[in-house]
């Protein structure tokens, strides 16, 4: 059986498929690519607005997030710890 995420990893992916998609993506985007339930991909989003790490805009009547400048950091921290776990081998 695989192992479960951590709440940092599926932060990570979130943000990462955010900024995968230049930045901007639709909520189902996130739902499926992140493999997230409803109610998870709620809490997770609005957990991050409050951060700062994403935010909610309405464009032509459709919503997306895009990933604000914390959100990017996020990513590039979270790349270094785990170059520096798997260099220890953890």
């Amino acid at each position: 059986m695989a192992e479960r995420r951590s709440k940092h990893e599926i932060i990570f992916d979130i943000l990462n498929l955010i900024s995968s998609k230049n930045g901007k993506v639709k909520p189902t985007h996130i739902l499926y690519g992140g493999n997230l339930s409803h109610d998870r991909l709620k809490k997770y989003l609005k957990e991050l607005i409050d951060a700062g790490f994403i935010q909610k805009v309405e464009e032509k009547g459709k919503m997306y997030y895009i990933l604000a400048e914390k959100g990017y950091q996020f990513i590039e921290e979270f790349k270094k710890i785990e170059e520096m776990t798997a260099a220890f081998g953890i």
